[in-house]
């Protein structure tokens, strides 16, 4: 398989397993706390992106730029902070604008910020170390 299907791929299960946690934690928040259903989908996507990030490094990707791993999941999780971004306007404007349930306004929001964040990780943090 081409190494960007096997990374998507990779990518995709590492992300549809952290998605069921973000949804979970998501209804949880929402249903049995009545949290707002922005506020509680910043701190589920944030508890997503941990998922994400120890699934994708054994799934997805096998070349790192940076050596230091914990770096490398600050940089991880600051590229999720576009992600928190574009989740967030987009559950708004969903809720909002357009009156969405707020589930299905998170699913909506899920695959824009699955595309960014994958283009972001991947060209980024998940290439090959330049040489020196």
């Amino acid at each position: 398989m081409r190494p960007l299907l096997r990374q998507a791929a990779g990518y995709a299960l590492a992300s549809g397993v952290a998605l069921g946690v973000d949804f979970g934690i998501l209804a949880a928040l929402v249903q049995g706390l009545h949290w707002h259903p922005l506020a509680a989908a910043t701190l589920s996507f944030l508890a997503g992106a941990v998922v994400a990030y120890l699934l994708s490094i054994r799934f997805a990707f096998d070349q790192h730029r940076l050596r230091d791993r914990r770096a490398e999941f600050l940089g991880f999780v600051a590229l999720g902070a576009v992600g928190v971004i574009v989740n967030g306007v987009v559950i708004y404007v969903a809720l909002d604008v357009f009156g969405i349930q707020y589930l299905f306004a998170k699913a909506i929001a899920a695959g824009f910020s699955f595309l960014c964040n994958f283009i972001a990780r991947r060209q980024l943090l998940f290439v090959q170390r330049p040489s020196i």
